[in-house]
């Protein structure tokens, strides 16, 4: 036969890997294309249709504000949110995203009024229906803005159409619920203190509130003993006159409150004593001889303040201190304070700062409001007044309840906080007027966490309002409070992480009533009509003309001319008021699932998942559940799952001024939308996270890994003519990777279930590069390329390769939507997409758990093997490992035994491999972690091989390829016959 050798060009017979599907991903430039295409195609219908019939997962969207372009949390947050609902849409469900918008609120209504202010137009002044049309238009414009910029991030869900708070329909369900509320009698008008934002000019809860240091004005302060007997019981007459003329101290952080104050606070748990001055060394404040009375843990810190000296005269029970009641230490100021100041316990006084007395303003805060109550029966019984002023205004003035402060005061009120956040001259009036009466004990300044609105960032205060709350604590008619059923619906709700559950427990356990009122514009209103004293007006009637008119007009509807007696028709001549307060944005929120779950037919109710950030506990979680459980008697969720804040790589906070901030625009117009999501699914998410240009850049190594893998896939399944090989006569080999799919299977759908992508993510990862990439796919290319075409062994080998491909281009698809459909495409041009996909079916047979326990063995001494090669070639004894037939010594029975049959120089992909079952010689080398194997290097025998590069003996055993192996001369035969050669 004619010898046709050096007409062949080899590498031309080689199953070469071919492929179209780049190596430099270019996902900057891709993502784009990819997301107008599925536009085009409209994929979220497809999806929908492809999905009819099959059982609803539904995750519910906590809705972002629409004042701004989104940020790094807005990219955790959306990610997650649609890794989870395309994993259950590839896995059986119908799992539709509809996203959502909060659009009501103060930042919006702050943005127009700064627009009005730049103008120099007053709001005031504007009709309040064309003032809300321009915060509609002004949340519009960021709904769009936002839309595009999560669909650049690969989010598919309903974007053209979502669900908005500023719907007309929504706003008319948001109003139905409140009148739910005010129906069933939860709903009440109370003076309470609140947190009270002054730069704003409304109240505030405690999710809009965010706390920052501060720097306060302190005083201590003297109140004096007018006499004892009464609310603690009687006591002797000679322990009576030992506390008269002494003086109670407290401390307080805001002086400004000491106008309200009515009474002083103790513990019954606190040991106090009565003390006296013996020697002073300020020109004010107390003098000696006076009589102090002090909590004793406290007494020393609070003399050495003052720079006094002092002895301790008795003790002081708790008794005693029940019976006394104080003159106001601003007694006779404008006038004023003339009334009895009562010591009443309450629990929140410790000894752990100030004096063991606390200051009791109850229109100032809650504790106090809270003392003040529970004492009241007993102080009215006693003839004490209980009513709690209004000493501060909307605007931080001091009013006419605060004598000398107020109107009254030369040059006007004094002022708590300003228009712009900054301190008032309150606390410097009230300090001048307490030295004046010769009740201050000592002054000083202090820095602490202060309360502060996270919208204007300015300082608030606690301020006794008239507001409308709904009841936390009263009976609903069968035996329970909506404090007792937000609390079962806690327990019999899944939170991941667990610790959410505790966390939202503690504060639906310790919450005051849900304030509902704010003093602004731009929202839902609180509906109601109302008379002198609060009572709202129960008519069904005139509720449904509410409804209907919101859901043809929207709720300015509620604002419109003649709106009073539109709505209640034939008893507007009754005298009941209109509510013009507006609903907190978060009852607007915490009602979506009323609009979106219960009024979508592509949604259900309740949902099976929440997921927003940790700060969600006081948030979007904790409204809706009090909605629900107040309207429904249950949550509205299945589950709850929080994330983490997002760091700079050195745990700081993001901020513009420590310049740290990651923007994800700009990481995805650089490197890529894939990148980001593939950051999000490697971090613990419920925990805060860290993100920087160092961990960007660890996942853009781990991803061109990934990518790589992917595309010698590819390449390789250019050559698959879809064969296939029964489980039964696959090599050993082959059936060792099905069974890893089947182990990765289980790992891939439980961390889905179980909301765990990192542990996803790290397998797949660790799977495809260690365990394919380094080495199934490193020993099987010598037969994947050079094997003849009817190979059993190559055709199983390329079947495996399309499972392996199938699964995990499937499995990644929810983390990485953008790489996965173009490597899905590329691999199946005439389907539409990989998201119409299913996560492939694994066969239970595919396990093999004693093949495994053996292929682990061999790889054990593959490893000593692969070891040993690398130092003959970083010593460039060989510069391939075929240039390699090493002996192998192998003492260990239990490895000897795994790789009796083992094609060890395939599997180390070496030409030849010598196994001996003796001892290693002195010398061979070996890895402590594997004991008995050694490795001594031997060079290959025979020639190498001009088509595999193996050395061989049997190279030109062939006359018509004399350069090559007999294997391959084989396969080139059969090339031959099929004329691919």
């Amino acid at each position: 036969m004619t010898d046709t050798s050096e007409k062949i060009d080899y590498s031309k017979t080689l199953y070469l890997p071919q492929t179209d599907f780049p190596m430099r991903a270019g996902l900057p430039q891709k993502e784009p294309e990819m997301v107008a295409r599925w536009q085009e195609m409209d994929i979220y219908r497809l999806m929908r249709e492809d999905a009819a019939g099959r059982p609803k997962f539904v995750l519910h969207d906590g809705p972002p504000y629409a004042n701004g372009n989104i940020h790094i949390g807005h990219a955790l947050n959306k990610v997650l949110k649609d890794v989870i609902t395309r994993s259950f849409q590839m896995r059986g469900y119908d799992s539709n995203y509809v996203p959502g918008w909060d659009c009501h609120g103060l930042p919006i209504e702050w943005k127009i009024e700064e627009q009005y202010r730049a103008k120099g137009k007053n709001k005031d002044e504007v009709p309040v229906n064309e003032f809300r049309q321009e915060c509609r238009e002004f949340a519009a414009h960021w709904i769009k803005v936002q839309t595009g910029e999560f669909q650049r991030l690969g989010i598919e869900g309903d974007f053209k159409n979502p669900y908005t708070t500023m719907n007309f329909h929504a706003e008319a369900r948001i109003a139905g619920e409140l009148l739910k509320f005010a129906m069933s009698g939860q709903l009440y008008r109370g003076s309470k203190p609140v947190m009270w934002s002054v730069v704003e000019r409304t109240a505030l809860a405690e999710a809009e509130v965010e706390y920052h240091d501060h720097e306060s004005d302190t005083v201590w302060v003297k109140f004096p003993v007018e006499s004892v007997g009464g609310i603690g019981g009687k006591v002797g007459d000679e322990k009576l006159r030992k506390l008269m003329g002494a003086y109670v101290v407290i401390w307080t952080t805001t002086p400004w409150t000491l106008p309200g104050n009515r009474a002083v606070s103790f513990s019954p748990r606190i040991p106090y004593g009565l003390y006296e001055v013996t020697a002073a060394e300020n020109d004010f404040g107390p003098k000696a001889g006076e009589k102090l009375i002090f909590a004793d843990a406290l007494a020393e810190e609070c003399f050495a303040k003052a720079k006094l000296q002092y002895r301790r005269l008795s003790d002081v029970s708790a008794e005693e201190l029940g019976g006394i009641e104080c003159a106001h230490p601003l007694k006779g100021v404008g006038g004023g304070y003339q009334f009895a100041v009562p010591l009443i316990a309450g629990d929140h006084v410790t000894d752990d700062a100030g004096t063991g007395f606390v200051h009791t303003a109850p229109g100032h805060g809650r504790e106090d409001f809270e003392a003040w109550m529970d004492a009241r029966a007993e102080l009215e019984a006693r003839g004490i007044d209980s009513a709690i002023p209004f000493t501060v205004d909307d605007a931080g003035y001091y009013t006419k309840d605060a004598p000398g402060f107020g109107p009254d005061r030369e040059g006007g009120p004094a002022r708590v906080i300003d228009d712009k956040g900054k301190k008032g001259d309150a606390n410097d009036a009230v300090i001048k007027a307490l030295i004046a009466a010769d009740t201050l004990f000592a002054r000083g300044r202090l820095k602490h966490s202060y309360p502060h609105s996270w919208r204007s960032k300015k300082p608030i205060i606690f301020r006794n309002t008239p507001q409308w709350f709904v009841y936390m604590d009263k009976e609903l008619g069968d035996g329970s409070t909506l404090r007792t059923r937000a609390l079962k619906a806690i327990d019999e709700t899944r939170f991941v992480p667990t610790a959410g559950q505790t966390r939202l427990r503690a504060m639906i356990e310790d919450r005051p009533d849900w304030v509902l009122s704010r003093q602004r514009a731009w929202g839902v209103p609180i509906c109601v009509f109302a008379d002198e004293d609060g009572n709202v007006l129960k008519d069904d009637a005139v509720n449904q003309r509410i409804i209907d008119a919101f859901e043809a007009e929207g709720a300015d509807a509620w604002f419109a001319e003649g709106a009073r007696e539109r709505f209640l028709g034939n008893r507007a001549g009754e005298g009941w008021k209109q509510v013009m307060d507006i609903l907190d944005v978060w009852f607007d929120s915490g009602s979506t699932h009323t609009f979106t779950l219960e009024d979508r037919p592509d949604l259900k109710w309740p949902a099976d998942v929440y997921l927003e950030g940790s700060d969600q506990h006081r948030g979007w979680f904790h409204s809706s559940l009090l909605e629900s459980c107040g309207t429904r008697g249950r949550a509205p969720y299945n589950a709850v799952i929080t994330h983490g804040f997002t760091m700079d790589e050195e745990g700081r906070k993001m901020s513009k001024s420590l310049g740290n901030t990651v923007v994800p625009q700009d990481v995805m117009a650089k490197s890529g939308a894939d990148i980001l999501r593939l950051w999000v699914m490697t971090t613990d998410y419920w925990e805060d996270q860290r993100l920087g240009q160092n961990i960007i850049q660890t996942n853009i190594d781990a991803y061109r890994k990934l990518r790589n893998t992917t595309r010698w896939m590819l390449g390789t399944l250019a050559h698959d003519e879809g064969d296939t090989v029964p489980l039964a006569d696959m090599p050993e080999l082959e059936r060792l990777m099905l069974h890893r799919l089947a182990e990765l299977d289980e790992v891939v759908r439980r961390g889905y279930d179980n909301f765990d992508f990192k542990r996803i993510t790290r397998s797949l990862l660790d799977f495809m590069v260690v365990e394919l990439s380094a080495f199934y796919f490193d020993v099987r290319k010598d037969a994947l390329y050079c094997d003849a075409p009817s190979s059993l062994r190559r055709k199983a080998s390329l079947q495996v390769v399309r499972q392996l491909f199938d699964c995990l281009v499937t499995w990644l698809a929810p983390m990485l939507p953008f790489t996965m459909e173009e490597a899905w495409l590329e691999r199946y041009p005439q389907q539409k997409s990989v998201h119409l996909a299913q996560f492939p079916e694994i066969p239970a047979e595919w396990r093999d758990q004693a093949l495994a326990e053996k292929w682990r063995k061999i790889r054990l001494v593959r490893r000593v093997v692969t070891g040993a090669l690398e130092i003959e070639r970083k010593e460039k004894t060989i510069g391939s490992s075929l240039e390699a037939a090493p002996v192998v010594y192998v003492s260990d029975e239990a490895l000897k035994a795994a790789i009796a049959d083992a094609d060890m120089a395939e599997i180390c992909i070496t030409s030849g491999i010598d196994i001996c079952g003796d001892a290693a010689p002195e010398g061979a080398f070996a890895l402590d972690d594997v004991p008995g194997v050694g490795v001594v290097f031997a060079r290959a025998s025979g020639t190498k091989c001009a088509r595999s590069w193996r050395y061989t003996d049997d190279v030109g055993s062939d006359p018509e390829f004399p350069d090559v192996s007999a294997r391959d001369a084989a396969a080139l035969h059969e090339l031959q016959a099929l004329e691919r050669l």
